[in-house]
């Protein structure tokens, strides 16, 4: 049975979450919280535990210690694998698995039932949800273009509509700017910002380890090293040079270009 959660409840919920693989802990107690309205950047070097945290939310590895909360469901009382459907993914592993042959409006409708490779590619399947959703992205031009000839770029847009075929509460972009060329990069980050702007947009999850991806929209920043929260709070707070020096270990200076409101780092 489905918890009733008030719009002022929490989407997410992770308090003191360890996570051990072969007997190394990657995650040393994580607390971290997403409140309705908020969007997040996460931020840290390779190798600080950003991928296990995101891996350990969406049920693909098992904390050893701690708690998760998603959408009012408990981490090992509920059924996950429903719950998943709450959580869009972007990331260039789901990408990988996807049919060169498939058309993208296709691969937008599998979103539907959460599974890719859509097996049963009936050609009367209502498509109508499918397009509206590539509509948000300003991508519906893209409706019959074959995977196997879009644009990284295009492929990450894509995903994003696919995610929303769910309505889902949270979308988790996993560094989705990985090998976007800069025009590339500008124009997928326009296209989060819109999508945030819209009315009702989820929460937006934001994987990264370039401050200059975080686009103003973005409210709160969870920094991580080393598998521990180093911060977190809202950008205001969090990015500064101190605490980017410190997540990153080098002398680093933060500055902000006010009239796009994104920032830069830049070493001493």
């Amino acid at each position: 049975m489905t918890k009733h959660v008030n719009d002022s409840d929490p989407i997410l919920s992770i308090k003191d979450l360890k996570v051990r693989q072969n007997g190394v802990e990657i995650l040393k107690g994580i607390n971290w919280t997403v409140l309705p309205g908020q969007h997040w950047a996460i931020l840290g070097p390779n190798g600080c535990g950003k991928s296990t945290l995101i891996s350990a939310i969406t049920a693909y590895v098992t904390p050893v210690e701690g708690s998760l909360e998603l959408i009012g469901q408990r981490y090992g009382e509920a059924d996950w694998q429903e719950l998943r459907k709450q959580i869009g993914i972007v990331s260039s592993t789901l990408t990988s698995r996807v049919p060169a042959d498939e058309t993208a409006v296709t691969t937008v409708h599998s979103g539907e039932s959460a599974q890719l490779d859509y097996w049963s590619r009936e050609d009367n399947l209502d498509r109508t949800k499918a397009l509206r959703c590539m509509g948000k992205m300003a991508i519906r031009s893209l409706a019959e273009r074959e995977w196997g000839i879009l644009s990284q770029g295009e492929r990450q847009k894509v995903f994003i509509a696919r995610s929303l075929m769910l309505d889902p509460k949270l979308i988790i972009l996993d560094e989705p700017c990985a090998g976007l060329d800069p025009v590339a990069r500008e124009r997928f980050l326009r296209s989060i910002q819109k999508l945030i702007q819209k009315k009702r947009s989820p929460s937006i999850v934001f994987v990264t380890h370039h401050i200059e991806e975080i686009v103003p929209e973005i409210t709160h920043v969870l920094l991580i090293k080393n598998g521990k929260v180093l911060n977190s709070g809202t950008k205001r707070e969090v990015l500064n040079s101190k605490n980017l020096s410190a997540v990153f270990g080098a002398d680093l200076k933060a500055s902000k270009r006010p009239k796009l409101d994104r920032w830069t780092l830049s070493l001493n």
